[in-house]
Parts: C-alpha cells; sequence; structure tokens
C-alpha cells in the first residue's frame, strides 16, 4: 500500500535548514528592492483564467492549472507566473501616470515542470518597472538583477542578453512567418538549424529571405563583435537597426559585468517585446535569473505601459547556495518561574533565540547550536557562555 505521505511527482517538502535559507534570501531581497524604490504588491494565488492569461501567449497558458470556481462556474487558474498580475495591478488598480516601480514574493505552480531537475512548485520573487520606455529601465532592471545574485552570494555571474524586437521586425514582414511564430521561437531557442532551414519547405513555407535571416541567429552569439556582425548578416529593418543599437547601448554601460550576447534566446512571441536577459551562475544547471521588456501585455487590461522585470526562483536559488549555518541560541529551562518568565522575555525581546527545553526532552535542534544557556544563580536568572 502506497503510503499516505508520498507528494505528487516534483513537488516536494521544504526541511528547517532550507526553509531558513530561502526566508533570509526573501527577507535581504525585498530589502534591497526597497532601496530602490520598489513597492510591494501581494496579488491572489487563484485568478479567472481569462484575467491570468491576458497578453501572455501560450507558453503560460500550457503551464497553468486550471480548475472550476465552485461559486461562479468559471474556470479559475492558479499562478504559473505573477508578472502578469502584477501588471494588471499597474494597469488597472493604481493607474498611476507616472513612472511605477513594483516587486513581489510568492509561491506559483507550474502544471508540468520546465525541466528534468525542475520542481512544479516555485517561490518567485522579482521587481518591474512600468511607465518609462527608454533604455535606462532596462538598465535598471538589469543592475538590480545582478545585484540581487551578489546579495545571495552568487559568484561568477554571467548576463547573457537579447532582443525580441529584432525576430518580431523579422517575422512580421512575412505573413507566413506570423502564422508559425511559435513555433520559430522554438527552434530559436533550441538553436535548431535544420529545423529553421526546413521554414521554407512545403505550401506553408516561409519566404528565402526571412528563412535566411533566421538561419543566421543561432550563430549570432558571443562578444560584443557578434552585434557587428548582426549587421552585416541580417536585413536593415528599423526594427532590428533599433535593436541593435538598443544592445550596444546596454553593452557600453555594462562594463562592470561578463555580458553575451545571444540574439537567438528569445522569449515569447507576442509577450517579449524589447530587451530580454538571463542570469547564469556556476552551480545552477539553467538560468537562475530570467527578464525583460514586455510593452505589450497592459493592454489587455486596457491600458498599455511600457514594462520591463525580472524574477527568479528562490527555491532555486537556495539550492545551490551553501546550507544556512545554524544559528547561535540559548538554552533554557521550561518552568512557571516568574522571574524566569520575565527574563525569557525580555532576551527574545532583544532578538535572542531562546529555546526553552522541557524536562526529560531529547529532541534534535538542527537550526541552533545552543552556545549559551540560561542558568539560575544567587536567586537570579543568567546567561552563561556553554563551554
Amino acid at each position: 500500500m502506497k503510503g499516505n505521505w508520498l507528494l505528487p511527482e516534483s513537488l516536494a517538502d521544504v526541511l528547517p535548514a532550507e526553509a531558513r535559507r530561502i526566508e533570509e534570501l526573501r527577507r535581504s531581497l525585498l530589502d534591497l528592492f526597497r532601496t530602490y524604490g520598489f513597492e510591494l504588491v501581494a496579488p491572489p494565488l487563484v485568478e479567472y483564467i481569462d484575467s491570468l492569461l491576458s497578453g501572455t501567449g501560450s507558453d503560460l497558458n500550457l503551464r497553468t492549472s486550471k480548475l472550476v470556481d465552485q461559486l461562479s462556474g468559471r474556470t479559475l487558474g492558479i499562478r504559473a507566473d505573477m508578472t502578469p498580475q502584477v501588471t494588471r495591478i499597474d494597469a488597472h488598480l493604481l493607474n498611476r501616470a507616472g513612472v511605477t516601480r513594483l516587486c513581489y514574493c510568492g509561491p506559483v505552480l507550474h502544471a508540468r515542470p520546465a525541466g528534468l531537475l525542475s520542481s512544479r512548485e516555485l517561490l518567485q520573487i522579482g521587481a518591474e518597472i512600468y511607465g518609462h520606455a527608454g533604455v535606462e529601465a532596462d538598465l535598471e532592471i538589469i543592475r538590480l538583477a545582478l545585484e540581487s545574485t551578489r546579495l545571495a552570494g552568487v559568484k561568477s555571474v554571467r548576463l547573457d542578453i537579447c532582443h525580441a524586437g529584432l525576430v518580431r521586425s523579422i517575422i512580421d514582414t512575412d505573413p507566413a512567418a506570423r502564422l508559425r511564430a511559435d513555433e520559430i521561437m522554438v527552434l530559436l531557442r533550441d538553436k535548431d538549424s535544420p529545423g529553421i532551414a526546413e521554414l521554407g519547405v512545403g505550401p506553408d513555407g516561409l519566404l528565402v529571405a526571412t528563412v535566411r535571416a533566421l538561419a543566421c541567429l543561432p550563430g549570432l552569439y558571443g562578444s560584443a563583435t557578434v552585434l557587428a556582425r548582426a549587421r552585416e548578416l541580417l536585413p536593415a529593418l528599423p526594427g532590428v537597426v533599433a535593436a541593435l543599437d538598443t544592445l550596444e547601448s546596454l553593452l557600453s554601460a555594462l562594463d562592470d559585468v561578463s555580458v553575451g550576447i545571444d540574439l537567438a534566446d528569445v522569449g515569447s512571441y507576442g509577450y517579449h517585446s524589447g530587451v530580454t536577459f538571463s542570469v547564469y551562475a556556476e552551480g545552477w544547471h539553467d538560468a537562475l535569473v530570467q527578464g525583460g521588456r514586455y510593452d505589450d501585455v497592459g493592454r489587455a487590461f486596457g491600458r498599455a505601459r511600457p514594462a520591463t522585470g525580472f524574477s527568479l526562483d528562490l527555491r532555486k536559488l537556495a539550492a545551490g547556495l551553501s546550507p544556512a549555518a545554524p544559528a547561535p541560541a540559548i538554552r533554557a529551562p521550561a518552568g512557571h518561574d516568574a522571574e524566569l518568565r520575565d527574563t525569557v522575555h525580555t532576551l527574545r525581546q532583544a532578538g535572542h533565540i531562546v529555546v526553552q527545553v522541557f524536562d526529560g526532552e531529547h529532541a534534535t535542534h538542527d537550526e541552533f547550536v545552543f552556545d549559551r544557556e540560561l542558568v539560575q544563580r544567587n536567586g537570579q536568572w543568567m546567561v552563561q557562555v556553554v563551554s
């Protein structure tokens, strides 16, 4: 008989040491976001599906778990990404005229794991800027994402940047390509050169010029010299030229971090509209942080606004870091003595961890190391260092 303690596939409990590391990261990152002027919002875990998926493309739909609302009979979705919810808050609830900086942290659920080593439940934290279309907003978001990884103790990060507007400009010149945009995005992300070449085959094939331009993209990755090669190989469409100019501006400003260009590392067609980026680091098998510009998403909520942001999974981040060290604590006896109670209360108010041990208790405290103990001497309770 199967044990009733078993969890569904790709879901796991978070035990004390890991939970403590995750909570420490959550607090420190939200405090960091606040120093940049970001305000915290907390959208609900479940929403009507038509609101939750508005303007997000097909990828998010496949990752979203659905259920029926017993009150209204309408379909609900358990969020798989918090960014559309924050966009709804900016567009429909706050409705501010100027630039708005919002941050968030909460659980999200994926209907299927993103990869073999991925969990279906994530603790997503992120930051978004609304209301500014300039490269300055992209730069602030990228710098905040990099600072977040440094604050967490991540070493030797690498930033890869792309521009979804470049690919969109190529696709929009070809009606057949627009009909197969999602397929094209998958082929580019996988760097599937044979698959890209076959896009021109058959009655619904793409134009020769379109296939030629798309076929160049998987090879356009590496250092800043990629941009010069891209100007030579890609068609001089206005959107292509503007995208390359933006990437050059970012490269000139990001001179304190290892930056790579990957013009095939595209986001979702119909969702990302400009600069996209990923942060990689030793110890994690795929991107640790992902972000980018998504100017068109707010249109579904009645107010199109420039928007850019990033997010990461705190559980994934914590899994690649060193385990949290046990916290120093004071061991104290349990009892009804009034002076003992007052002393313990005073110590806790001062921020000390005090664990009152019951008579006969033999519990294992993996989370704490008892370097002090509370003892009674001459009728007074005193903290004594444990040798």
